[in-house]
């Protein structure tokens, strides 16, 4: 089952860290955000991804390329016999990454819809290429199936970021709770689909988020996973510090993977 992964977006939020380099390759100690999301997935057993990719795609092409060398001792012969031999072996074995252009200026569903060759599957998965989880994405998929639905996204409640205070006509607070979980349910991405699915994506102008997810809805075809764990997505500076400190003290939530240690 394929893992799509939308990494087209400017990333204009975070220009301290995207002026020169895709969100997707911003990095959480030491390793691209895209890397945590695809370790992620593997852990459950998916192993072939498709990135959709957009602004800077050539910077995540060379990443791919050069990722052997670049997390491997190597030994390299010169000269018109050159070769390489890489010493040991990185925990990424066998993955299976297919890099499609999918334009500059495309929408997230105008994204997806051209990517639908790669997909031979009935059901595949779909998420954005900024945003972390420690939800179990096997319950996700598990979830999907039995419904028989086109398509299911993951729902949390975000944090808020500000302290939420109530308080009579007079002014007088009768309650302050800093940073509270909201009531309300947002999609964080983590989505689930069959491929019929593609038939509600018109052209590259059309968002997955509004006329795709808003037709799918109207049809009875749009399902929730809760989740009331962790999710976090990395849109500002402030967010990307954050993701960092967590992963520097070891108590990273969505490091579900087992195998090996945190990036050195």
């Amino acid at each position: 089952m394929k893992v799509v992964v939308l990494c087209g977006g400017l990333g204009t939020r975070l220009r301290e860290e995207t002026e020169f380099r895709p969100k997707t390759l911003v990095e959480i100690g030491g390793r691209p955000i895209l890397w945590h999301i695809m370790k992620t997935y593997a852990n459950y057993g998916f192993r072939e991804f498709v990135l959709c990719l957009g602004y800077r795609g050539n910077m995540i092409k060379d990443y791919f390329l050069n990722y052997e060398a670049m997390n491997n001792d190597f030994t390299m012969c010169l000269g018109q016999q050159s070769h390489i031999h890489y010493d040991g072996h990185h925990e990424e074995q066998g993955f299976q990454v297919t890099m499609a252009d999918t334009g500059l200026e495309s929408q997230t569903g105008g994204r997806v819809k051209r990517i639908r060759k790669y997909i031979q599957d009935d059901t595949f998965l779909l998420t954005y290429g900024d945003g972390l989880t420690d939800a179990n994405i096997a319950k996700i998929v598990e979830f999907h199936k039995s419904h028989g639905k086109l398509a299911t996204v993951t729902a949390v409640r975000p944090i808020s970021r500000f302290g939420r205070l109530t308080f009579d006509p007079a002014g007088q607070i009768d309650q302050f709770r800093e940073k509270p979980q909201s009531d309300s349910w947002i999609s964080a991405g983590f989505m689930v689909f069959n491929r019929g699915m593609f038939d509600y994506i018109e052209g590259d102008d059309c968002v997955l988020e509004r006329e795709t997810f808003e037709r799918l809805a109207a049809d009875g075809q749009l399902m929730a996973y809760r989740h009331d764990g962790f999710f976090y997505a990395m849109d500002t500076y402030r967010e990307y510090q954050h993701l960092n400190e967590l992963w520097s003290s070891g108590a990273a939530p969505w490091k579900v993977w087992k195998n090996g240690d945190h990036a050195q």
